[in-house]
């Protein structure tokens, strides 16, 4: 690989250059690569190694060959990033192996042209500069949240949650991280290239990385003590979470784990962990609400909630996914923003509806609704307990608005989809950065992993182990304060890009998009 690294180097020296073929392929392979960076395997150093070799391999390209080269290492990154989608599929969406991959495949076809589009404008209408193609990858990262509704995962930035340029996440969250990230990439590539002036910023940017880490945004919140707290992972299989006849059972088991755990401060029960409406057990919910305020206990829990008066006023059944809190000084409900396609709504349901009538209003079948964006935090103990429902925390600026009013968060998810996969992995690493970026101390509670407590600094304090019943105790303490970035939010790295962005467009060579065989 050096060898063919030292060509590709080569190329803006005027040497000839490689046939199409071997940066094709190399960043197929750069991309495949890129994932191991991130959790569980931690080989943070592969997120600049992968970037800085597709910008290698796009030196002296044209657009077109770009954007061939580009969707070759989307291609890669997602299908192998992102192989964890072959459980559900395959076991639980009772698929057959070879159309699973296949589906994965269209799927990484699919999310690769972000990267395929990003390096066709890199190289029609910029310079060759780090100061232009890494604002281009932070935009298409940020892209990536709101695109189609978004599928936010598999950023640069998380691959340093807990390590070196973490710093950066309080200031300008994991954009600004996955900026740095690429400069760095890209500066290796031009310093390799004996432009060795990029060894200074570079230096500075790691500098700036321990210093930022000195910093202190936030503090515990004044004539507080910390709440004691039970998570309660009742790994129920997912294969009969929603068969009718196992309901009961879901409900027992997460009943008897609880027995111990009355008189603590608070309670969590994860995503759904409740199978059925809160309409089609009311004596449950107030059985439990009474064990709860007689123990002196706050309890939360996932539930599926049918808003009656919403349905009765709108004419047709109204569905959330949702989060509940009830019990000794505990009231609010949190209904889910960000819903999964497919899998919790259907995209352009009316368009559709003729076509996928069984799929439309029903839970079970895709017919969850969004909640509103200006929800109020849960109320626990006389605090705020902001929510976030499975992969929305993958989603930054949403978290931050959540954040922004409230003492601590909790997410509640069921990633027993993605048993056995790095999905729940990753999954983790995004809360762990979202509580660093800003300030407050996160609790993880799933039905079969990762359950924990995560501190402000996105570090893990707590977990409990996967795929087995599980109750983990802690202590969870409220905070003030706010980071620069839970006030200003993707602002200034947005801003940045598009200014450095507009000075290599201004400043740009006559013509960009030349091959190299027009430029000898």
């Amino acid at each position: 690989m050096r060898a063919h690294f030292d060509k590709l180097l080569k190329q803006s020296e005027g040497s000839e250059q490689l046939p199409l073929i071997y940066p094709l392929l190399l960043s197929l392979f750069s991309g495949a690569i890129f994932s191991f960076a991130l959790a569980p395997y931690h080989y943070w150093w592969l997120a600049i190694l992968s970037p800085a070799l597709l910008y290698a391999c796009l030196r002296k390209r044209s657009a077109k060959q770009a954007f061939g080269i580009g969707w070759a290492y989307g291609i890669g990154l997602w299908f192998v990033g992102a192989f964890w989608l072959y459980t559900s599929i395959h076991e639980y969406g009772d698929t057959s192996s070879f159309l699973s991959v296949v589906m994965i495949l269209i799927m990484a076809l699919v999310m690769g042209l972000f990267t395929a589009v990003q390096t066709f404008i890199y190289r029609r209408f910029f310079p060759e500069t780090p100061l232009t193609f890494a604002p281009l990858w932070v935009l298409f990262e940020w892209a990536k949240t709101w695109v189609f509704t978004g599928f936010p995962w598999l950023f640069a930035g998380y691959a340093f949650t807990e390590r070196l340029l973490d710093g950066y996440a309080p200031l300008f969250g994991v954009f600004g991280v996955s900026f740095v990230v690429i400069i760095l990439a890209c500066a290796l590539v031009e310093i390799l290239n004996r432009r060795v002036f990029w060894a200074i910023p570079s230096l500075l940017l790691l500098l700036g990385a321990w210093g930022a880490s000195q910093l202190t945004f936030v503090e515990q919140k004044e004539g507080t003590k910390p709440l004691s707290v039970s998570l309660i992972q009742g790994n129920i299989p997912q294969d009969l979470k929603w068969l009718t006849e196992y309901q009961v059972k879901t409900l027992l088991i997460y009943a008897n784990l609880t027995k111990t755990e009355w008189g603590r401060d608070l309670i969590v029960w994860p995503e759904s962990s409740i199978p059925m409406f809160q309409a089609d057990i009311p004596d449950f919910l107030d059985a439990m609400k009474a064990q709860a305020e007689k123990s002196g206990s706050s309890w939360v829990t996932g539930i599926p909630y049918w808003d009656l008066k919403e349905s009765q006023a709108e004419g047709t059944p109204k569905y959330y996914n949702s989060i509940m809190a009830s019990g000794d000084e505990a009231s609010g409900l949190y209904k889910k923003q960000r819903l999964v396609p497919f899998g919790e709504y259907i995209p352009l349901s009316g368009a559709l509806s003729w076509v996928l009538p069984a799929l439309q209003n029903d839970p079970s079948m895709s017919g969850f609704s969004r909640g509103a964006n200006d929800q109020q935090p849960l109320n626990i103990k006389n605090q705020h307990l902001g929510s976030a429902i499975c992969y929305e925390v993958a989603y930054p600026n949403l978290t931050r608005r959540n954040a922004s009013q409230s003492d601590f968060l909790v997410t509640v998810s069921n990633d027993a989809w993605f048993t056995g996969t790095a999905g729940p992995q990753q999954h983790l690493q995004m809360v762990q950065m979202r509580a660093k970026e800003n300030g407050r101390w996160f609790i993880r509670a799933t039905n079969t992993g990762v359950t924990a407590f995560i501190d402000h600094n996105g570090h893990i304090v707590k977990r409990a182990p996967m795929d087995q019943e599980a109750v983990l105790r802690g202590e969870l303490p409220a905070m003030q304060g706010e980071t620069l970035y839970t006030k200003l939010s993707d602002w200034p790295v947005l801003i940045l890009s598009t200014l450095l962005l507009l000075l290599g467009w201004r400043f740009r060579p006559r013509k960009v998009d030349v091959s190299f065989k027009s430029r000898r």
